[in-house]
């Protein structure tokens, strides 16, 4: 899933949550007001809205967690192929870090 397809999942996610807030709004408008077939009705809509809000939001869930397996996956084999890279990359993060925590404590 691309990211344009996961933006365009989460506005759809968000348009389906703000229509099951709306149907429930309704829901309740028309049950104060009136019973019957069309409070029924109603809810049967809501209860669609959710359900398809709920299985957008498991599809989101799997490819967010799908994208981090993979990114896991292309860190371990970049660190595996380029060991020493890796562990000077790491080197200079923590020698810039520590300069950044002296700097920061030498002016207190």
């Amino acid at each position: 899933m691309t990211m344009a397809e996961t933006q365009d999942s989460k506005e759809r996610l968000l348009q389906d949550f703000n229509q099951v807030v709306a149907d429930t709004e309704q829901l309740l408008k028309t049950v104060a007001s009136a019973g019957g077939e069309k409070a029924m009705a109603l809810r049967a809509n809501v209860e669609q809205s959710l359900r398809q809000a709920r299985q957008r939001l498991n599809e989101l869930e799997e490819a967010a967690g799908e994208r981090t397996r993979q990114a896991a996956k292309a860190t371990d084999e970049y660190v595996r192929e380029n060991p020493w890279e890796s562990v000077a990359v790491a080197a200079g993060i923590a020698a810039i870090a520590g300069i950044i925590v002296g700097l920061m404590l030498n002016r207190r």
